[in-house]
């Protein structure tokens, strides 16, 4: 990491500051941010507009970050701007870009290049610090704030919230979805200081929606209402009929987020719930999900994330848990995880597994299985899925990936969010 604007600042003036001629859509948040921003994404394509999408962290291919009008960067596109930023980082002084840093450009110079009409433009981690941060939008969105990344963004939920709020620029709408008083009163006083117009939606907005989102779950109706507020609030720039607006809620699909895969008779809940906020949100959409089922869990978890209270809470969901290792460094151990699920005295059958693809043998008969906990896990479940032919098309991303090639070999995920 390398929190800073310097670098990215620079990197855009060598391209010729390709930010300057978009309209942007910015939004943060602890989680949420990637489903508010597909429902922004679905919403304004549904209205005729042509769309940039930048998100992070990519599950199964880089080119999944930047996406055009719902499509993936292809991989020989995606090798192509690899090589344009090559040749401008290599005639700009300073330090090295970070891989995070490296794909906002290369995103700003591809919707530059497509024309877009928005971009909806998805910080990475935080906010004011975030590279993302170098453009100037029609609104910025905090979606909620809760406690994660404590040891970059501070320990507590208004620091937290601080920080999030950097991303607010003078005069340019504010909205949020934060629940907890403290965090919003934050968000709301550097809005002022601002002089941004602010608005706080809530559990009113959400019940006011008079379509079914596309994604499931209380807190994806949340989701909803806040994008549905954001479009409003931007009409006299990006006009946007009220069928348009339903058609595209109701019509969103972003992969990972309660994303339900069937393999024969089984059903497969894939969701990245990857901090505790997260995965109480699973826990409350799970009846809604599989009614009356509790689910064999196979769980794999990072280190750095409060891991042992997230177990606390998926246990219960279980009829059993298989606990797994995450593609990651930072992975916390199949022991360690289990050691927590037999800590909670909840009597669980538990076991570890050495690998996913030993514990997705193990679950074959299992008739519905929840899998979670880390994003990056999510992604090496649908690659997985996706090679055996358990993924149609049209489940596997807001429109179907690029076919697979040299791209999808790399793995490396440049923030720390899953």
């Amino acid at each position: 990491m390398q929190p800073g604007l310097e670098t990215t600042r620079r990197l855009c003036a060598a391209a010729g500051n390709p930010e300057s001629g978009l309209r942007f859509i910015h939004v943060a948040g602890t989680n949420g941010k990637g489903s508010v921003c597909a429902f922004l994404d679905c919403v304004y394509r549904t209205a005729g507009y042509r769309v940039g999408l930048y998100t992070s962290p990519h599950l199964v291919r880089f080119g999944e970050r930047i996406r055009i009008n719902g499509a993936p960067l292809s991989n020989e596109a995606l090798a192509g701007s690899v090589a344009a930023f090559r040749e401008i980082a290599g005639r700009c002084p300073g330090p090295s870009p970070t891989l995070f840093e490296a794909a906002t450009v290369m995103a700003l110079r591809e919707f530059a290049a497509a024309s877009v009409d928005v971009a909806i433009w998805e910080t990475g981690l935080g906010g004011r610090l975030d590279a993302t941060n170098v453009v100037m939008p029609l609104a910025t969105v905090v979606t909620n704030v809760g406690l994660d990344h404590q040891h970059i963004l501070g320990s507590t939920l208004d620091r937290i919230a601080a920080e999030k709020a950097g991303i607010f620029k003078p005069g340019v709408p504010a909205l949020t979805a934060a629940e907890d008083p403290d965090a919003r009163a934050v968000l709301e006083y550097r809005a002022r200081e601002l002089d941004a117009p602010f608005l706080a939606v809530g559990a009113p907005e959400a019940a006011a929606l008079t379509v079914a989102p596309g994604l499931r779950g209380a807190h994806q109706r949340l989701n909803a209402a806040l994008a549905a507020a954001t479009i409003r609030m931007l009409r006299v720039w990006l006009p946007v009929g009220d069928d348009a607006l339903r058609e595209g809620l109701a019509s969103t699909r972003w992969p990972g987020r309660l994303q339900e895969i069937r393999r024969g008779s089984q059903i497969l809940v894939l969701d990245g719930a990857h901090n505790l906020p997260a995965v109480l949100a699973v826990k409350a959409a799970l009846t809604e999900v599989l009614p009356g089922v509790r689910p064999t869990v196979i769980v794999g978890m990072l280190a750095d994330k409060d891991w042992r209270s997230m177990i606390r809470e998926l246990t219960p969901l279980a009829g059993r848990l298989i606990t797994v290792p995450v593609d990651s460094h930072r992975s916390v151990s199949p022991g360690e995880l289990k050691a927590a699920v037999i800590a909670t005295g909840m009597g669980r059958p538990v076991r570890a597994a050495t690998s996913l693809d030993e514990a997705l043998r193990w679950a074959v008969s299992d008739p519905a299985v929840l899998l979670t906990g880390s994003l990056y896990l999510i992604g090496e479940a649908l690659e997985r899925l996706e090679a055996t032919g358990s993924v149609p098309a049209g489940e596997r991303s807001l429109n179907e990936w690029t076919p697979p090639g040299i791209v999808s070999t790399i793995r490396s995920r440049s923030t720390p969010t899953g």
